[in-house]
């Protein structure tokens, strides 16, 4: 027997009353009753009902689709409404507050609590995706990587703080515009990086170094449902490996052109350099020497 509490929403008052003692044979706990839409509000914020149950014609210059939509915005509450009146016009107006159920008057006990059952459900489900999604946001905008993703058609759907830094696109001004549009590459020779460095081209032109890397996104049934890009600025790395290539280029050159011979050696005692010294003195090539232990040269 379920133990949800209901707001009950209907300006007859016998009708209410029957309602109510309808609800509690099936085991929910009315909460209030109102028979105004000011009266839904204020009861629904007093006493955040599990749902409410919401008349639509109600007396008063307001009704009850708009009493909901002011409920949905305020409480996150789901509404089913209870109408006499199903013409096109009323319902084009009820589909708008995104309502959990419809009951037609009138109708009997076991209809109206499946139609609760379903609806509260519903909104079980919905939160718990809503909370799933926000749980996922906030760990994709935590990333230090940049990430962008988009459908099936490349129009992006998502993007964190770092890929806005980067490619100089807000998530707002990004979201629809094609994949290709937003995250612009080019590709630069570089034979010191194993043939080249990916450039990303900002908004603004700037161009950065970037490595990246590209997934699908599939769905429960193994269906691509989108893309996913990943990336990160290189920059701070390209320099620091320049830095290191540069300072090796420096010590090779001093070691080439030194007078005394000199010799390096691993954890085994294999030479790994060898300078045109140590050649001179010891009558043997750079490769000839490259890899022999150094008791060859050097005995104990």
């Amino acid at each position: 027997m379920s133990q949800a509490s209901i707001l009950v929403v209907e300006d007859e008052h016998i009708v209410a009353k029957d309602i109510a003692s309808r609800l509690t044979r099936r085991g929910y706990r009315v909460v209030a009753i109102a028979a105004t839409a000011s009266e839904a509000i204020e009861e629904a914020g007093r006493h955040h009902p599990d749902l409410v149950l919401m008349d639509i014609m109600l007396k008063g210059d307001v009704d009850g689709i708009t009493a909901a939509d002011r409920i949905r915005d305020l409480y996150n509450l789901p509404i089913v409404y209870l109408t006499a009146y199903a013409d096109d016009s009323t319902l084009q107006r009820a589909k708008v507050t995104d309502a959990f159920g419809y009951i037609l008057k009138p109708f009997e006990e076991r209809e109206l609590s499946i139609t609760i059952e379903m609806a509260l459900y519903k909104h079980r489900m919905e939160a718990r995706l809503r909370e799933s999604e926000r749980w996922l946001a906030t760990t994709l905008r935590s990333i230090g990587d940049a990430i962008v993703a988009a459908d099936t058609r490349g129009a992006i759907t998502f993007m964190n703080p770092v890929a806005e830094q980067l490619t100089g696109w807000t998530h707002e001004e990004a979201m629809g515009r094609q994949l290709a549009e937003v995250f612009q590459t080019a590709f630069e020779p570089d034979e010191s990086r194993r043939g080249g460095t990916t450039i990303l081209i900002g908004k603004t032109g700037k161009r950065v170094p970037v490595e990246e890397s590209a997934a699908p996104i599939k769905d429960d049934r193994g269906e691509t449902s989108g893309i996913v890009v990943v990336f990160r600025d290189v920059t701070d790395q390209r320099r620091a490996e320049d830095a290191v290539r540069l300072s090796e280029a420096r010590t090779a050159g001093i070691i080439a052109s030194a007078m005394d011979a000199i010799i390096t050696v691993d954890s085994a005692h294999r030479i790994v350099v060898f300078n045109a010294a140590a050649e001179q003195m010891f009558r043997c090539t750079v490769a000839e020497a490259t890899g022999k232990d150094l008791e060859v040269f050097i005995p104990d």
